[in-house]
């Protein structure tokens, strides 16, 4: 598991560097397939709301993600992918997804992983 874990890691870590991001920034545009706020971005990154915020902050400044009205909470913001967000979330997507240290397993194989490690974390 640790083997594994660590070759994940550096290959993520290997493939964001290639795009010119960090990895909670890499992290970031991944969980924002959907819009979500601050705090739930925070709750799927394992960090505080402070952290995302620096992390959305360099971002937006790269003009990948924007922060619009939530629609049914008006002190809220939701943070949302830019076109230029969804193209290079599309990219690392596929670069980390082609080349990581899984890619050799089938669809099922990975499925079926996923499940037996989702059921050992259930203990």
């Amino acid at each position: 598991m640790y083997e594994l874990s660590r070759r994940l890691d550096e290959h993520s870590r290997n493939s964001v560097t290639e795009f010119g991001l960090t990895l909670p920034q890499a992290n970031a545009i991944r969980d924002l397939g959907t819009p979500l706020t601050t705090r739930e971005l925070a709750v799927r990154m394992c960090c505080e709301p402070s952290n995302v915020t620096f992390v959305i902050d360099r971002l937006e400044a790269q003009g990948l993600v924007e922060r619009v009205p939530h629609p049914n909470d008006r002190r809220a913001r939701h943070l949302v992918l830019t076109p230029k967000g969804v193209e290079l979330r599309a990219q690392l997507l596929d670069r980390v997804s082609s080349e990581s240290p899984l890619a050799h397993l089938s669809d099922v194989e990975r499925d079926q992983l996923r499940d037996q490690l989702l059921r050992a974390l259930k203990r």
